[in-house]
C-alpha cells in the first residue's frame, strides 16, 4: 500500500487534497503517471498546500464546463439507422464509437470514453437511454433512436 494526495477528484477515491491509501500497483502505474496524485512526503505536502487554491479553482472550472455541455447535450435525440433482420435484430452492434460520431455530427463533441453503455453495445432497433458522462459529477441520459433497415 503507498499513501498519496489526490490532486484532482478520482472517481470512487476522494476529491481534491484527500490523503488516501491506495494499492502500488495503482498509485504508481494510473494515478502518479497521469497527474492525478503525488506521494504523500513532507515535501509533496507542502507544496500541495501552497497550490491547492490553484487546483481547486481548475477543478471548478471544468465542473462548470461539464455542466455546459451537459446543458447543450439536454433535449438531444440520437437517431441512427442500422441494418436489421426481420425481428429487428441489428446485424452487428451500434457501441460508444458509432454514438459518439452520431453526436458530433449533431455538432457536439463527445470523446469516446464518456460515452457509457452499461448494457454492452446495442443489438435491436428501438429506443435506448445512453448515459454520456462528462465530469466525474456530471452525467446526462441521452435518448438513442435506432431505425432498421432492411
Amino acid at each position: 500500500m503507498m499513501e498519496v494526495i489526490l490532486l484532482e477528484k478520482v472517481e470512487n477515491l476522494g476529491t481534491i487534497g484527500e490523503r488516501v491509501k491506495v494499492r502500488s500497483g495503482y498509485g504508481r502505474n494510473f494515478l502518479l503517471p497521469q497527474g492525478k496524485a503525488t506521494l504523500a512526503t513532507a515535501s509533496n505536502i507542502e507544496k500541495f498546500e501552497a497550490i491547492r487554491a490553484e487546483l481547486e479553482a481548475k477543478s471548478a472550472e471544468e465542473l462548470t464546463r461539464a455542466q455546459g455541455r451537459a446543458k447543450l447535450l439536454d433535449g438531444k435525440i440520437v437517431k441512427l439507422s442500422a441494418k436489421a433482420g426481420a425481428e429487428g435484430k441489428l446485424f452487428g452492434s451500434i457501441g460508444p464509437v458509432d454514438i459518439a460520431e452520431a453526436l458530433a455530427a449533431l455538432g457536439f463533441e463527445v470523446e469516446r470514453r464518456e460515452v457509457r453503455m452499461a448494457d454492452g453495445p446495442i443489438r435491436q432497433v428501438g429506443s435506448h437511454e445512453i448515459e454520456v458522462h462528462l465530469h466525474s459529477d456530471v452525467s446526462v441520459t441521452v435518448p438513442v433512436e435506432i431505425s432498421g433497415e432492411e
